[in-house]
């Protein structure tokens, strides 16, 4: 690939995506790159959000629950959702948080598969997901977390293992499982399997029906453009669906939860899933998110994705060969996510310098840069003039006036 500058505007030029920059609120004079953490705002969200503000809860108070149809809304943003994972709408939910969803959904797992007790893992899975698996250890008689290296996974499942539990695509290292084949070892042996998709959906291409998955969860805060704390989505495969009882049994997922009856009795399919009131602010938010989805054809979307990668990769190659940076992530666009980690042991400090000059990105200790490459706004240029500013970064040691990490500080 070219790298010139003209080339990445040339690129822009033809870049099928470039008008959907225009649907987000981007400060001026910002390349951002932390899409992997916290989608930018979209207008939609923000005049979808000012609606329901102003009129819905405004003007219609307590009867928006019917009139504006406020009550069906984590099922029909878990059905659109589901069109971005390759789920049928039955199959998915917009509920709490990834982390209560996990717990919901292993202790679901391992009422399923009753005499199995282990909960199989690979270290270094995002750290949520394992003290999730550890809270729900520590709360079931003889449950034991198991965690093996990542390339270990699949030969460490055994008759014991009742869930895999394991992240799609790496939140530190990008790194990408081969989904079918894990799930498939499971079912082989008997076990589940619990995809997190948080660094998935919206970013790669993502089949659980086809993959045959049988539980999985993701937040929508991230490429899903959801906006802090969104709301997550679970899916359960349907086959399973009256198999699978929630152990959080809130009015929410009740079968007549007007009703107010003192026995819970759950609903059929997906809603017995949903606890408490929907927070729907937030939903609708992400569903302004989704909806910007459903509209983008997936295969251009991965195309950008992995020429974005590509040119940021050979940028920084080229232009900071020198200066200590180590790719930690794979080369191969089947096997990594959408976004560009490196270590440095100056990792911190870096990232603040690059910050400070508007390229933002993240730092995931102990050294890892992490940058997305996210097709939806990102374009070329932006992505050519971030690497000019990580070398101009590095070139006048600007990073080396900066404080260390400080204990509680958001990284």
């Amino acid at each position: 690939m070219t790298s010139s500058l003209e080339h990445a505007r040339a690129m822009d030029a033809r870049d099928p995506l470039r008008a959907l920059r225009d649907r987000f609120i981007l400060p001026a004079g910002v390349i951002y790159m932390d899409g992997n953490s916290l989608g930018p705002l979209l207008k939609a969200a923000r005049d979808r959000m000012a609606h329901a503000v102003e009129v819905e809860w405004g003007q219609g108070l307590v009867r928006s629950w019917n009139d504006a149809g406020w009550i069906g809304a984590p099922q029909r943003i878990g059905g659109k959702i589901a069109r971005l994972i390759g789920a049928a709408s039955n199959e998915v939910v917009v509920a709490d948080s990834t982390s209560v969803i996990l717990f919901k959904l292993l202790v679901a797992a391992l009422q399923a598969r009753r005499g199995r007790k282990v909960i199989l893992t690979e270290t270094g899975n995002f750290p949520t997901d394992l003290y999730v698996a550890q809270g729900v250890a520590a709360s079931l008689p003889d449950v034991e977390v198991r965690a093996v290296a990542s390339a270990d996974v699949a030969a460490a499942i055994d008759d014991g293992v009742a869930v895999v539990m394991l992240t799609h695509v790496h939140y530190k290292t990008a790194a990408r499982h081969d989904m079918a084949a894990i799930t498939a070892r499971a079912h082989a042996a008997g076990a589940l399997v619990l995809w997190d998709l948080s660094h998935s959906a919206g970013a790669v291409s993502v089949n659980l029906r086809a993959d045959d998955v049988d539980l999985a969860v993701g937040c929508g805060y991230k490429f899903l453009n959801g906006g802090p704390g969104a709301p997550a989505y679970v899916f359960v495969a349907e086959r399973l669906q009256q198999a699978l009882q929630s152990p959080i049994t809130g009015w929410m997922g009740h079968a007549a939860a007007f009703a107010f009856s003192d026995q819970f009795e759950p609903a059929e399919g997906m809603p017995r899933w949903l606890t408490g009131t929907p927070p729907m602010l937030s939903l609708l938010a992400l569903e302004a998110g989704v909806d910007l989805h459903l509209t983008v054809d997936p295969s251009a979307l991965a195309a950008k994705s992995r020429d974005l990668w590509d040119l940021f990769v050979e940028r920084l190659e080229a232009r900071c060969a020198d200066h200590g940076f180590d790719l930690i992530t794979s080369r191969d666009a089947d096997r990594r996510g959408s976004h560009v980690s490196v270590t440095h042991p100056e990792g911190y400090r870096i990232m603040q310098a690059l910050i400070a000059r508007g390229v933002i990105g993240d730092f995931r200790a102990p050294d890892v840069l992490r940058f997305a490459v996210t097709p939806l706004y990102l374009g070329f240029e932006d992505v050519w003039r971030a690497v000019e500013i990580v070398a101009e970064v590095m070139e006048t040691d600007a990073w080396r006036a900066l404080p260390l990490l400080a204990a509680g500080r958001v990284t």
